[in-house]
């Protein structure tokens, strides 16, 4: 396989190009089958064949978690921290769920008047979730990108 972008050849399984850093399938420059290079309008490359202008996805990385399911939980659950503990991120995770309890806990004590803190971690699991699903946040604790 050959980068879009400049041509060189790149190793199977790669997420990006080691000699230009371009994402693999981005570009159209060269041809992704045989390297050679192309015309801006060429559909087809004309050396091998091959469809120029189609965009390759990376492979996803064994072991990877669901970029769906950390968004999900993120909007459902996120104030109880699940989505930090599935992606990886404990101490986070651990934050939000300590926070929650407190908040709840609190409200109680006081016959409701601080009712309003228990919205602070729901609202703040809102937000990571819809982050996580529009790409903001796209890796695990240990920097293993979302698989799609």
């Amino acid at each position: 396989m050959y980068c879009k972008n400049c041509g060189n050849p790149v190793e199977q399984g790669a997420a990006v190009c080691t000699s230009c850093g371009v994402p693999v399938g981005q570009g159209t420059n060269y041809c992704a089958n045989c390297g050679a290079q192309l015309p801006p309008e060429a559909a087809v490359c004309m050396s091998c064949g091959f469809a120029a202008n189609t965009v390759q996805k990376a492979p996803a990385v064994p072991g990877a978690k669901s970029k769906m399911a950390a968004g999900l939980l993120g909007i459902f659950l996120g104030g109880y921290g699940v989505h930090n503990f599935y992606l990886g991120y404990t101490g986070k995770a651990v934050a939000q769920l300590s926070i929650a309890i407190a908040a709840i806990v609190l409200s109680a004590i006081s016959c409701g008047i601080l009712i309003p803190l228990a919205f602070i971690t729901p609202i703040w699991g809102l937000v990571e979730g819809i982050m996580i699903l529009c790409g903001s946040i796209n890796t695990d604790a240990n920097g293993v990108p979302l698989a799609d």
